[in-house]
């Protein structure tokens, strides 16, 4: 594995960070360091992916009957993923301290920083709000005003029978996406290890996606394809997917970032 330490300019006074340029198949040592770290964080791991899980299965049922938004519920639910897994960052940061896996410290992980951290889920909010009320514009505007039923969406994805809704409505969540993405790959764990504002933060996770555009794009496609399981089994895949992309998440951090003390 090839590595460049590449000096960040530095937006504020928090911290002297340097972006590390790395090569695309590091994405299988990510991977398999998340999945160590579930095997040695145990349950304490394991905690925050039935949570997850449970947590899809509840919206779910509550909105089963207006798919129109579910859709969007569901998928905006995954856009506060970042904050959602602090508790796995948390985890890994403590296992690679040597520390014993513990459920009750990552609870309360996000207090150190909890101003910067509080900022940051706001804006993952206010992001998730704003999808969830464009899905359903969408939804209501090719469906003639008429919102659809889960069959009617079935019909029109398989059929093609509305190419441009598909079109318009996955290349809109992929913009949402890609900028939660962007500011937050990094974001959430910087703050965390070393409570860094939010806007530092910020900008270090965008210029590490631009120096890394890449492996940062598989990277970001195997999230996608992770989450995609959990959803397609029913949300019950979620339980080891998403431990699974946190811990991971956590050791991109730290092959990404170097910080001069």
């Amino acid at each position: 594995m090839s590595i460049h330490n590449l000096h960040a300019t530095k937006v504020s006074a928090d911290d002297d960070i340097s972006i590390r340029q790395v090569n695309p198949n590091i994405i299988l040592d990510w991977l398999h360091a998340g999945v160590t770290d579930i095997h040695l964080g145990g349950w304490a791991s394991l905690f925050y992916g039935i949570v997850l899980s449970a947590t899809g299965v509840i919206i779910h049922s509550v909105f089963a009957d207006n798919y129109w938004l579910l859709a969007g519920v569901t998928t905006g639910f995954f856009l506060l993923g970042p904050f959602l897994a602090m508790g796995l960052y948390d985890l890994s940061k403590r296992l690679e301290s040597g520390e014993p896996p513990s459920l009750r410290p990552t609870l309360t992980a996000w207090l150190p920083n909890l101003l910067n951290i509080t900022l940051f889920t706001g804006l993952l909010i206010f992001v998730f709000l704003g999808w969830t009320r464009l899905s359903m514009s969408i939804f209501a505007h090719y469906f003639h005003h008429a919102l659809p039923t889960f069959a009617d969406v079935v019909i029109n994805v398989f059929t093609f029978k509305q190419p441009t809704f598909l079109f318009v409505y996955f290349s809109a969540g992929a913009v949402f996406a890609t900028f939660i993405f962007s500011i937050s790959v990094i974001a959430m764990p910087l703050m965390l290890d070393r409570n860094t504002s939010a806007w530092t933060a910020a900008i270090t996770s965008l210029r590490t996606c631009a120096r890394n555009p890449v492996t940062m794009t598989l990277w970001a496609f195997c999230i996608v394809v992770l989450v995609g399981f959990g959803l397609a089994t029913n949300f019950l895949g979620l339980i080891l997917t998403m431990p699974v992309v946190g811990h991971a998440s956590w050791h991109v951090y730290r092959d990404l970032i170097a910080i001069k003390n």
